[in-house]
């Protein structure tokens, strides 16, 4: 037998680590928390034993699922605040084992320390074995997928390829799952992934009104709304569009967007903190267009709030447009969705396509929160680079940009073990 011991920052780069040295085979003898770290203990019987059939084992299914489900009810009992008696706040209980008076209050502080820590220590425990579970469930569920279903596993590779969520892969694929030919299957899904995109029926442009460009810093806003305001003057003249600005935290914001109206000829309303937006906007409400740039602030700032509570005010009645790097990783575009969502959002623009390895995040997020796709910037230029696309136009983009490689095992492996990580976490 082969023992030895792995260390890593977490339990699934410990795990990886095993796979590689020793492979599949391995068995976990331990697992321990160390600095810095994990420390697993795996060992490898020689003899390798036979291959194992290929064929799916239901009961070893069914029973790691049972096991997923008690880790995750111990994880909620262990989280849930201990209620005690009143007349009993001062004894200290142990789970099966009588109440007992403390001897005094040095003792009973140093008992309850020790029980945090054996606590503390429970819960790592845990939540080590239930990442255990998870990963050898993902790996399992992948393994049966390739070889009971081979060509259902060649079309998650492929969504994987364009970058398209799990979450939205899965139902997809699950519309697809009875066509046998493999072309007409890959061609059935990009379809319905096309029709799970919406489009405004209008250009924001041409339905005219308050329009306002929110977002994080980075996200391209300014260049956008440039390019937007440039779009409208090439076509209608500069005398029904005007420029507003709410940006007065970032240095030579404002002068920005007044360089530009001087450029286009077109009038520019500063609006600093404290001023009602409402008043600056009560001047320009004869133009047809009114577009509002809006700075990008952190979500705990409490600028951001002010900011968001004006433009949702009923007086203002502004169209309020999500701007989206499309190099932006899907946590940082879901984290900027419900920041700026309290607002109202009447859709989303997608910007630095031009920069970007994928479009199918950003769209993933647009689908499952159904922000239409108003507008696409794919360069810097001003305004050539400002697309209206239609949703199958989308699609193949995303598909033109989709990586070269095929996943790795192990991250198909990942990716099949976060889906059995949701509902444990939600019962946790």
């Amino acid at each position: 037998m082969q023992v030895k011991r792995f260390f890593a920052a977490d339990m699934r780069q410990a795990m990886k680590l095993v796979r590689d040295e020793l492979g599949a085979d391995a068995a976990i003898i331990g697992n321990r928390r160390v600095a810095g770290g994990v420390e697993l203990t795996a060992a490898l019987d020689y003899p390798m034993p036979a291959a194992a059939p290929s064929q799916p084992n239901p009961q070893l299914e069914a029973e790691l699922r049972k096991t997923q489900t008690r880790i995750a009810q111990a994880h909620a009992e262990l989280s849930a605040p201990v209620s005690l008696p009143d007349n009993q706040d001062r004894q200290l209980f142990t789970p099966g084992v009588a109440a007992v008076k403390p001897a005094s209050k040095p003792q009973a502080v140093a008992s309850q320390a020790m029980d945090q820590r054996a606590l503390e220590a429970m819960r790592f425990e845990l939540h080590g074995l239930r990442e255990l579970i998870e990963s050898q469930l993902g790996s399992l569920a992948w393994g049966q997928m390739q070889s009971r279903r081979p060509q259902q596993a060649n079309l998650w590779r492929r969504l994987q390829r364009m970058g398209i969520p799990a979450d939205l892969a899965r139902p997809l694929l699950d519309k697809v799952a009875g066509i046998s030919d493999a072309r007409q299957a890959w061609r059935m899904l990009l379809a319905h992934l096309a029709h799970a995109i919406r489009t405004p029926e209008q250009e924001p442009l041409e339905e005219g009104g308050v329009i306002a460009l929110v977002g994080p810093a980075g996200m391209g806003k300014t260049t956008t709304l440039a390019k937007l305001a440039a779009r409208y003057v090439l076509k209608y003249g500069a005398q029904s569009i005007a420029l507003v600005s709410l940006d007065s935290y970032r240095i030579g914001a404002q002068e920005q967007l007044k360089t530009l109206g001087r450029i286009l000829g077109v009038s520019v309303t500063p609006v600093d903190p404290g001023q009602s937006l409402l008043q600056a906007l009560a001047p320009l409400a004869r133009k047809r267009v009114v577009l509002i740039d809006t700075a990008g602030l952190p979500a705990n700032d409490p600028g951001l709030r002010l900011q968001l509570e004006m433009l949702a005010s009923r007086g203002v009645k502004s169209r309020n447009y999500l701007v989206m790097a499309a190099t932006s990783q899907g946590q940082v575009l879901k984290a900027a969705y419900h920041s700026y969502k309290q607002c109202g959002l009447s859709g989303c623009i997608l910007t630095k396509l031009d920069e970007s390895a994928s479009l199918g995040e950003a769209l993933g997020l647009a689908i499952s929160q159904r922000l239409p796709v108003a507008y696409l910037a794919d360069g810097p230029r001003i305004p050539d680079d400002l697309q209206v696309w239609r949703s199958h136009q989308l699609v193949s983009r995303a598909v033109s940009l989709q990586s070269a490689q095929d996943p790795s095992e192990d991250a198909m492996a990942e990716l099949f073990a976060g889906l059995y990580q949701q509902p444990a976490r939600q019962a946790g």
